[in-house]
């Protein structure tokens, strides 16, 4: 299956065209509102900011897998991001990123050949995906979204 044939979710319940997102550059990042990793949503909305007129998509994926950090009500993941770190790019419906109930989402995208097909180890974990639905890089956690790394593969998948 393509990224383009899924049918994603919004956060509110919405449905979201995967088609949309053709011809795109596409960050997909599992999310969590009492992680460590938070703070990384402000980096996020920097590049959301800073790339969405040239062609980023921004996706954040909210998951509650890593010692259940994203407990909330979608209501709930949404006003906190909005009041904590003013977020305006897209959030999709709560998914599993592994696991039996591993979201089609994240089955695309961790079986892709640079997806590694290994499972996601925390949250904040990032997946680029280029213009032609193919994931271009994996990047952990610990990669914070303004790394030299992140910022120069997504300038090279806005090239293309």
């Amino acid at each position: 299956m393509s990224l383009y044939e899924l049918s994603l979710v919004a956060l509110d319940g919405s449905p979201v065209d995967a088609n949309a997102l053709q011809g795109k550059v596409v960050l997909f990042v599992n999310v969590a509102s009492k992680c460590g990793f938070t703070k990384q949503y402000t980096g996020l909305q920097a590049l959301h900011e800073r790339y969405s007129d040239q062609g980023l998509v921004m996706v954040g994926v909210p998951c509650n897998q890593f010692g259940r950090q994203e407990p909330g009500a979608p209501e709930e993941i949404a006003s906190f991001c909005q009041a904590t770190y003013g977020v305006t790019f897209q959030l999709l419906e709560k998914q599993d990123v592994n696991g039996k109930s591993r979201s089609p989402l994240y089955q695309v995208l961790i079986g892709s050949e640079a997806g590694g097909g290994k499972s996601v180890k925390w949250n904040f974990a990032k997946f680029l995906v280029g213009k032609d639905g193919q994931v271009k890089a994996r990047f952990p956690s610990a990669i914070k979204p303004m790394d030299v790394a992140l910022v120069g593969a997504i300038d090279a998948a806005l090239a293309e």
